[in-house]
């Protein structure tokens, strides 16, 4: 069975992304990578990634602006889903893995 590819994006790629990603690591129906936006992200994301992802998820709506204005063509037929999850958290805080765990729900077998 081919695993569902999700790509996770928020700003720096150290809190919210990489806690999506580890929720999922082990899951049988998804592959899992993080990235973020900004020019210090630890994970800069890249048309790669996207052309790698089946779907993107991105924490909030500017993430999703900085992909379209950035890689318009990578893009192009990709499904990219705003979560609007604040950048509140620390990496694996039970408030974001719960808020998570909702919000991807109506989207992904969890």
């Amino acid at each position: 069975m081919t695993k569902t590819k999700l790509l996770f994006v928020c700003s720096r790629n150290q809190w919210r992304s990489p806690t999506a990603e580890a929720l999922f690591r082990d899951h049988p129906r998804y592959e899992t990578r993080s990235a973020g936006t900004e020019n210090g992200a630890r994970i800069k994301v890249t048309a790669g990634h996207l052309g790698w992802a089946d779907l993107v998820f991105c924490m909030e709506r500017k993430h999703a602006d900085r992909l379209h204005e950035r890689f318009p063509d990578a893009l192009a037929g990709k499904r990219i889903i705003v979560l609007r999850i604040p950048d509140d958290y620390e990496f694996m805080d039970e408030a974001l893995v719960t808020l998570l765990r909702e919000t991807l729900s109506a989207h992904l077998e969890l």
